[in-house]
C-alpha cells in the first residue's frame, strides 16, 4: 500500500502551521507542499488538490469553498479547517466525541468539517446534557468564552505580538451584535431548539480557552442537579482520550480556571460547579483554541481517516 498524501492547503496561517509542525516528522504520511510562488496560483492549488489522498483546507470560508469546488478527482477526501461547511447537511461532523458512533462516521467520510473553536466546548458541554434530557432544548442558554488572541489568526498575533503591542487591550468582549457565525453551529450540533445567546472575548494570552454555560435549576426538571448532569458527562465521555470530565470533587477545589492549562494539547477537560442554596450550576471547557479548537483536532480527524485510507 503506497504511503498516503496530505494537502495542506493554507499552511501559512495560524492553524495550517500548527497542523504542519503536528504532521512534518511523520514517517506513515507524505505532505504534499507547495513552494511560496505556487500558494497563490490557483492552477497549481488545483493540482495539488487533486493529487493528494487527503486535503485539509485551512483557509477563509470563501476560498474552502473555492477549493472544494476544484475537486474533480473522486478519491480526494477533505477536512475543512474553515466555518464554510460546518452546518451543511452532506459534511460530517468533525468531533469524534460528540455522540457514540461519531468517530466511525468520521473514518468513513469523504468529507469532514472540523469544528469551530468555540462550538468544541459549547457542543461537548450542552450535547449529551441536551439528548439525556437533562438541559430541555428550549432552555435559553447563554454562553461566554474567553479565548487566546490566536483566535483573531494573523491579525491578533500581530496586535499582541507585532511593533504596536505595547498598546493591545487586554480584554475585549466582541460580537455584541449577538450573530457570531459560530451560533448557528453550537445550535445545530449542542440539539437546540432555540439560538444559544453568545458572548465571547478575546484576552491578552496567545492560546487557550475558557468556556462558561450558566444554568438555573428552577428551569430544569425536578430532580436535576449539578450531580446528575455531572454523571450524565462522565458517563458519556467514559473511556475517550482527548477529552476528560473532572470528579465533582476536584473541580469542587477549584478557585479559578486558567485557560492556558491545556495548551499545546488536543485535551479538553469539562468541569461542574454547582451551588445548592442558590440552585445554579455553571458549566465549564477549558481547552486549546488551537489543539482541540483547530489543528489537534483536524489532526484527530485525519487519523481516524486513515484508518480506511
Amino acid at each position: 500500500m503506497s504511503t498516503p498524501v496530505v494537502f495542506i492547503d493554507g499552511d501559512q496561517g495560524t492553524t495550517g502551521l500548527q497542523i504542519h509542525d503536528r504532521l512534518r516528522n511523520r514517517t506513515d504520511i507524505r505532505l504534499l507542499t507547495l513552494a511560496a510562488a505556487e500558494r497563490k496560483d490557483s492552477r497549481r492549488r488545483t493540482e495539488a488538490i487533486n493529487a493528494c489522498d487527503i486535503a485539509i483546507l485551512c483557509l477563509p470560508d470563501a476560498a474552502a469553498r473555492e477549493a472544494v469546488g476544484a475537486i474533480v478527482n473522486p478519491a480526494v477526501r477533505v477536512i475543512d479547517a474553515s466555518s464554510a461547511h460546518r452546518t451543511q447537511p452532506d459534511w460530517t461532523y468533525g468531533f469524534p466525541e460528540m455522540t457514540p458512533g461519531q468517530a466511525e462516521q468520521i473514518a468513513n467520510a469523504r468529507r469532514v468539517t472540523n469544528p469551530g473553536c468555540y462550538p468544541t466546548g459549547a457542543v461537548g458541554l450542552l450535547r449529551p446534557l441536551v439528548q439525556a434530557r437533562l438541559i430541555p432544548g428550549n432552555y435559553p442558554i447563554g454562553i461566554h468564552a474567553v479565548s487566546g488572541y490566536s483566535g483573531r489568526g494573523r491579525a491578533g498575533v500581530e496586535e499582541h505580538e507585532g511593533p504596536g503591542a505595547a498598546n493591545a487591550p487586554s480584554y475585549q468582549v466582541y460580537g455584541l451584535e449577538l450573530a457570531h457565525k459560530h451560533t448557528p453551529e453550537i445550535q445545530q450540533h449542542a440539539a437546540l431548539a432555540q439560538r444559544p445567546i453568545f458572548v465571547p472575548a478575546y484576552g491578552a494570552f496567545r492560546q487557550g480557552i475558557v468556556l462558561t454555560v450558566p444554568l438555573a435549576l428552577r428551569l430544569l426538571a425536578p430532580g436535576v442537579d449539578g450531580a446528575t448532569m455531572h454523571a450524565c458527562l462522565a458517563r458519556h465521555y467514559a473511556g475517550v482520550t482527548h477529552v476528560r470530565v473532572l470528579p465533582l470533587h476536584e473541580s469542587g477545589a477549584l478557585k479559578h480556571l486558567d485557560p492556558q492549562v491545556l495548551n499545546g494539547t488536543n485535551d479538553m477537560h469539562l468541569s461542574v460547579f454547582h451551588n445548592v442554596e442558590h440552585g445554579q450550576v455553571l458549566l465549564s471547557a477549558v481547552f486549546d483554541n488551537l489543539g482541540k479548537g483547530a489543528s489537534g483536532a483536524a489532526v484527530q480527524n485525519l487519523n481516524l481517516m486513515l484508518t480506511r485510507q
